[in-house]
């Protein structure tokens, strides 16, 4: 991966982060109430937000596009943190927990993410930023039907790999953007 992606990677990455984290001053580890499903609806949600927006060349709400790729990506994290954490784990995490937790599921993902761009050579960056949407999109309705079929798989990796997918893809989106500037 050059070295410029790896720096527009770490400047996304560590904007979602720090939203992430004073949000959790303010609100807690309230996340953790959710289900898996209902997080990835929220992912939905947001995504489906984009393509409206993307389609229709106008939106109503404030919140942009930007920053509904950075609550994808957050979504993503706590969805990759709930699956990790033990059934009995506590609703309330200190912050500290919480962070460390966020950089364990980032830096697997960075790992990730250099891995698939050595070997597709970067053609994220010749990909439309509506492709991406899409592609976000395809990878949720994936997601929705392993959880409807209870993680009962033939060939699939599985719905880890899926937001692991959908985080990276968000993040080229918010590169192509501009928002790592």
């Amino acid at each position: 991966m050059s070295n410029q992606t790896q720096h527009e990677y770490d400047q996304v990455i560590g904007k979602c982060r720090s939203l992430f984290l004073a949000k959790t001053h303010d609100y807690g580890t309230a996340w953790r109430i959710m289900r898996l499903p209902s997080v990835t609806d929220q992912i939905y949600i947001k995504a489906q937000r984009i393509r409206s927006i993307q389609e229709k060349g106008v939106q109503l709400v404030a919140d942009g596009v930007d920053e509904e790729f950075v609550a994808i990506i957050n979504y993503c994290v706590m969805a990759l943190m709930q699956l990790r954490l033990p059934a009995d784990a506590p609703l309330d995490l200190e912050t500290e927990a919480v962070a460390a937790a966020y950089d364990e599921q980032v830096a697997e993902n960075r790992r990730l993410l250099f891995a698939k761009n050595h070997d597709y050579g970067e053609a994220w960056r010749q990909m439309r930023v509506e492709s991406i949407t899409d592609i976000i999109l395809m990878k949720l309705h994936r997601t929705k039907q392993i959880e409807d079929l209870a993680g009962l798989t033939r060939v699939s990796e599985g719905v880890d790999a899926n937001y692991r997918d959908m985080l990276n893809y968000a993040v080229f989106a918010l590169i192509k953007l501009g928002y790592s500037a």
